[in-house]
């Protein structure tokens, strides 16, 4: 008995024990936890409190309407138009595929949407609604309201999306939008958050493009509270979007749109500059394309289409485009030839019909020469042998330096995609580029604009600006964005007053006196009165052997091997308002493809409008009816189209 009751004390002593130690444990436990407790709710409480409400409130991006693009007048280029989406919601539709069947059965689908849309739902969470179709229908829209029992998780929405009135007129100058891209990401450093939001759309070319951070405004934000799934619980607040800039050009849209008509069937390109403000009235590339097709998906028939035009739709050629400049360029070696005194302006050189210059015959365009050519007259009928002769003795130095004077390689500063900066050939541009010496031959083919000269017709229309100005005349394209930019003050050139009256006189002539190569293409209105230059430029080289037979007419070439065509003038003759430039690609000769063409826009230009008939020569008036009536079909039926647009 004693010693049970000995055994029961030792064990109570032993469990006692072991109680003590588990109880002590449990008690340093707790202490630990109540010191993590203090250090969570009352040390560190403001940090924590600051990260759950950032994983609460979600701040998601309100787009801003972008700014409108008006012309000089007011009319509208690019606008924005109510655009309702077809919107469809993984998680609350169930099977997709089963719900796009049953959608397609009354609504016609993309089947390349319905690729996009179904990777965009594997890539993006579920409760993340997915574009399935842009540009429904009122139908359409009509038809998933009344069937939306039918269709859980398929709606409509209404946005915003860009649209262009005028169709093709302006494509190349005005530009489009479209969807930003991987690469769109890859080539800017732009912070601006909107680039992240899905199919947001931004400037891709022209004006969109070069304006395109004034142009899409500052979007705004909505900040809403979400569960830890990151579904939407309740609206928390919002700030308003702020709208784009609107943005006025300084484009005449019935000019514009006159010159892309009277281009059509051409390869070609016209650019009409104010000689007074440097303002650009027009710059027409034709042909052009509907730059609406990008803005809604073009199909692959359509770019296949672009693409593959001989013609080059896509392609800016008023500004993008350089071409040898021929004897327009002609104008700048007599300037650098009076400047250097190198030649008097009643001089006279021979032409033959070529000049040797070594082993090397250059041959002017008429087989058996022009006889005694001074200045004047030089320009007049476009002798290349006076221009061969002269630019030996000036030299490729003090032509360069005029050229550039004039504009020639030198990028004008416009907001447009890719302007051209042409090239003004130099000693030291061959040396560093072709690691070739300048020969004599480089600078004898300069000089009739032939060789590495190239220029845009931009830039053909600035040179022509600052002769009939005799000041450094400065493209403008934006007329206003925010404010009202007043047009600066252009300086006098640092050239002789008479030099260029003796260009301008012989310009006149080229177009008003029966000998001159424009005579074709003069103006009877008094006031209205046109001078110019015209030029050919080749694209192929002609061989001895075939001057030998007889040179093969352009008209009997390939499109591809014609020469190009080019003219530029100014008009009025006494008191110039604008300088006109036009390039046609492969168009034979500047007086016969040319010409024409500058003559009947710079006309609408003058007149502001469809000139009258007594404008023209007796003997043209028929084909001008006839052209006019074409034209102004042309551009009623587009204009139609774009009202249905």
């Amino acid at each position: 008995m004693v010693r049970s009751t000995k055994d029961q004390i030792q064990q109570f002593r032993g469990v006692s024990r072991r109680a003590l130690i588990v109880g002590m444990g449990q008690i340093g436990v707790l202490g630990i936890i109540g010191w993590r407790m203090r250090s969570l709710q009352i040390e560190n409480a403001d940090q924590y409190r600051l990260l759950a409400e950032e994983n609460r409130i979600n701040i998601q991006l309100i787009p801003p309407s972008r700014g409108l693009i008006f012309d000089r007048n007011g009319v509208v280029l690019a606008e924005n138009e109510q655009n309702y989406r077809l919107v469809m919601t993984r998680e609350e539709t169930g099977d997709p595929v089963e719900t796009i069947v049953r959608l397609a059965n009354a609504i016609e689908l993309d089947p390349d949407d319905i690729a996009r849309a179904l990777s965009e739902m594997e890539q993006k969470a579920p409760f993340i609604p997915v574009t399935l179709k842009e540009r429904l229908s009122w139908d359409e829209v009509a038809f998933i309201n009344i069937n939306a029992p039918a269709l859980p998780g398929v709606r409509s929405e209404v946005g915003l999306s860009r649209l262009y009135p005028l169709g093709a007129d302006l494509a190349h100058v005005v530009g489009y939008v479209g969807p930003v891209s991987d690469y769109d990401l890859g080539r800017t450093n732009d912070p601006d958050p909107l680039l992240r939001i899905p199919r947001y759309q931004i400037g891709k070319t022209g004006v969109e493009n070069k304006l395109d951070r004034s142009l899409r405004g500052v979007a705004g934000t909505r900040q809403v509270e979400v569960n830890a799934n990151g579904r939407i619980i309740r609206e928390l607040g919002q700030v308003d979007s702020m709208a784009g800039p609107d943005v006025q050009l300084t484009i005449d849209t019935p000019l514009q749109s006159y010159a892309q008509a009277r281009l059509a069937g051409e390869s070609a390109s016209a650019v009409v500059m104010d000689i007074e403000t440097g303002e650009l009235r027009c710059v027409a590339s034709a042909p052009t394309f509907d730059p609406n097709q990008f803005v809604r998906g073009i199909s692959v028939q359509n770019w296949t289409e672009l693409n593959e035009d001989p013609y080059r739709p896509l392609a800016a050629k008023a500004f993008q485009g350089t071409y040898p400049p021929g004897s327009t360029y002609k104008m700048i070696v007599a300037l650098a030839a009076l400047e250097a005194g190198v030649v008097a302006p009643e001089e006279t050189v021979y032409c033959p019909g070529f000049v040797d210059v070594g082993e090397t015959r250059f041959h002017c365009w008429k087989r058996g020469g022009h006889g005694n050519m001074n200045l004047h007259e030089s320009l007049k009928q476009s002798c290349d042998s006076y221009y061969y002769e002269i630019s030996q003795r000036v030299g490729i130095d003090a032509i360069s330096q005029m050229a550039a004077r004039f504009g020639i390689g030198v990028r004008p500063d416009l907001p447009l995609s890719a302007v051209a900066e042409g090239l003004n050939p130099t000693r030291t541009w061959k040396r560093s580029v072709r690691d070739e010496t300048w020969r004599v031959g480089d600078t004898v083919n300069a000089s009739i604009g032939q060789g590495y000269v190239l220029a845009s017709p931009l830039q053909l229309a600035i040179m022509t600006a600052r002769l009939a100005s005799g000041k450094d005349i400065t493209p403008r394209l934006v007329k206003s964005l925010l404010w009202t930019e007043p047009p600066p003050e252009a300086e006098r050139l640092p050239i002789n007053e008479n030099a260029l009256r003796r260009c301008r006189a012989a310009m006149a002539d080229v177009v008003n006196h029966n000998r001159g190569t424009a005579y074709r293409s003069r103006v009877l209105s008094a006031g209205y009165d046109l001078a110019g230059k015209t030029g050919t430029s080749q694209v192929r080289r002609i061989t001895t052997e075939e001057r030998a037979l007889g040179i093969i007419r352009n008209e009997d070439l390939p499109w591809e091997r014609r020469d190009h065509a080019l003219f530029v003038g100014f008009a009025p003759i006494e008191n110039p308002k604008y300088s006109i430039a036009v390039v046609v690609e492969h168009g034979g000769s500047g007086s016969g493809a040319a010409a024409p063409i500058a003559r009947d826009i710079m006309l609408h230009a003058l007149y502001g409008g469809r000139p009258p008939l007594e404008a023209y020569p007796d003997s043209q008036r028929p084909q001008i009816l006839e052209q006019q009536k074409r034209v102004r079909g042309r551009t009623m039926t587009e204009g139609r189209h774009r009202d249905r647009t």
